[in-house]
C-alpha cells in the first residue's frame, strides 16, 4: 500500500494524540518572555498529557542502538502552556532514570533532549518532524551536551586546532587553551526550518528567538521552551498545531531514533475552533484490520503481522501514535502528498520507496488506494489509530 509509507515516513522523524486533543493555553497578563523553569506562575497552570512514541519506519545501521531500543515503550509528557498575547511558553516535564551527556570526546554517548515543533500553516498538517512540501515546520530542539566548540559564527577557526599542532609550549600553550575553554558552548540549542526531507536547515539569526532550559533532578527532566506569537516564519494564533519529541541518551537516541507526539491543537485565544486536520474519524476497528490485511500487509509489517519482506515499505506499528486521522486518510487516498525520500540501507534495491522523474521529482511506488469506499478507508483508519505502544 503506497499511501502507508507517508504515513510511516511520518513515523521517521513525527504527530501527536489521535483523539483530536487540545492544549489549551493559560492566559496571562505576566511577561512570559521571563519566566524560567522555577517561576511560580507555572504552580497556577494545570498540566496536560501528552504521550510520545517511538519510532519504527527506519531501523537504523546501529546494532547495540537497535538492541538497548527494542521493544520500547511510550511515555507520558506533561505539558503546561502560557500565553501573554505577544510570547507562548511551554513546560514540559518526565521521567528519566539517568541523565545523559553527550561528550565531545565520546562516539559513542548521546545526551538527553527534547524539540518543540510548530506548523507554519493551518490547513493540511505536514508530515510530523521534517515537514513536506508546502508545509513547512520550524523545530526548537536543545540537547544536553558536554562543551562544544565552534566558530559560532566569530570565523575564529585559529582556535579549532588541538594545542599538540599549535607552535606553542608552556605559557603560551596555557594560555591557548585558557582561550579555547572560554569559547565553549554547553548549551546546545538550535532552530531549523524544514519544508521536506533533506530540507532542514538552522536558522542562525534572530528571525525565529526562542529561550530555552533544561534541569534534571529526581529521576525527571524539566525543559522551557518561550517563543514569541509573531516572526518571521510563524503566526501563531487561534488554534495552532505543535508537536513534541524527546531523546533518552541511555537508549542512544539521537536523530529520528527518538519518541515523539503527533499534532496537537494548541489553542492560544480560549474559543476554540477545530482545525478540520484535528477531526476524529468514527469507523469499524475489527472491520479496518480486515481492510489493512487485505490492502497493506503486502508491503508493511505492523505489530505481530510480518507477511511481508522487512523493509519492503515503513513499519506501521506505531503509526496510531503519532498518526493523526487526516493525515492517516490523506496517506490512503494520495500517497504522493507526503513521500519519504530514502529507506533503510539494508533494503533490497527492488524495494525503493519511491521513484525519481527526470526533474528530480519524487514519487511514492505505493498506488493511490482511493477506491476504497469511504467506510473502507474510515475503517482501516480506526484500526491503524490502534498501533501504538503501551505506555509506561
Amino acid at each position: 500500500m503506497k499511501r502507508y509509507l507517508t504515513l510511516a515516513g511520518w513515523l521517521v522523524l513525527g504527530a501527536m494524540s489521535l483523539q483530536a486533543q487540545t492544549l489549551s493555553a493559560f492566559k496571562s497578563g505576566e511577561d512570559v518572555s521571563k519566566l524560567a523553569l522555577s517561576s511560580k506562575l507555572w504552580d497556577k497552570i494545570k498540566s496536560d498529557t501528552v504521550i510520545v512514541y517511538p519510532q519504527t519506519t527506519v531501523i537504523m545501521n546501529d546494532k547495540t542502538a537497535n538492541e538497548v531500543s527494542a521493544n520500547m515503550s511510550a511515555k507520558s509528557l506533561h505539558v503546561k502552556s502560557v500565553c501573554d498575547g505577544k510570547n507562548v511558553a511551554f513546560l514540559i516535564e518526565w521521567s528519566d532514570t539517568t541523565k545523559n551527556v553527550q561528550e565531545r570526546r565520546d562516539s559513542n554517548t548521546y545526551g538527553d533532549g527534547f524539540a518543540v515543533q510548530f506548523a507554519t500553516t493551518k490547513g493540511a498538517l505536514p508530515y510530523i518532524g521534517m515537514g513536506s512540501e508546502g508545509r513547512a515546520v520550524i523545530v526548537h530542539l536543545q540537547k544536553v551536551t558536554g562543551a562544544l566548540y565552534e566558530p559560532n559564527n566569530a570565523q575564529d577557526v585559529f582556535h579549532q586546532v588541538n594545542v599538540s599542532n599549535q607552535n606553542a609550549f608552556g605559557k603560551d600553550a596555557k594560555a591557548y587553551q585558557e582561550a579555547v575553554a572560554k569559547q565553549g558552548n554547553g548549551d546546545y540549542q538550535r532552530t531549523f526550518i524544514a519544508e521536506g526531507f533533506r530540507s532542514m536547515t538552522q536558522i542562525r539569526d534572530a528571525s525565529e528567538s526562542s529561550v530555552m532550559e533544561m534541569n534534571y533532578a529526581k529521576g525527571t527532566w524539566k525543559a522551557l521552551l518561550i517563543r514569541p506569537l509573531q516572526s518571521t516564519y510563524l503566526s501563531l494564533s487561534g488554534s495552532t498545531p505543535v508537536a513534541f519529541a524527546v531523546w533518552d541518551g541511555a537508549l542512544h537516541h539521537r536523530d529520528g531514533l527518538k519518541r515523539l507526539s503527533a499534532w496537537v491543537e494548541l489553542n492560544l485565544d480560549g474559543n476554540r475552533m477545530l482545525n478540520p486536520a484535528f477531526a476524529e474519524t468514527i469507523g469499524d476497528v475489527k472491520n479496518g484490520e480486515n481492510v489493512v490485511m487485505e490492502n497493506c500487509a503486502s508491503c508493511h509489517q505492523y505489530k505481530e503481522v510480518k507477511n511481508a519482506p522487512e523493509f519492503m515499505a515503513p513499519n506501521l506499528s506505531n503509526i496510531g501514535g503519532y498518526g493523526n486521522d487526516s493525515y492517516l486518510k490523506e496517506s490512503i487516498v494520495e500517497p504522493n502528498g507526503v513521500v519519504v525520500p530514502g529507506y533503510n540501507l539494508n533494503a533490497h534495491r527492488n524495494f525503493a520507496w519511491y521513484t525519481l522523474d527526470d526533474k528530480g521529482v519524487r514519487s511514492s511506488t505505493m498506488p493511490p488506494f482511493s477506491h476504497l469506499d469511504e467506510k473502507s478507508i474510515n475503517d482501516a483508519v480506526a484500526f491503524l489509530k490502534t498501533l501504538k505502544a503501551e505506555v509506561k
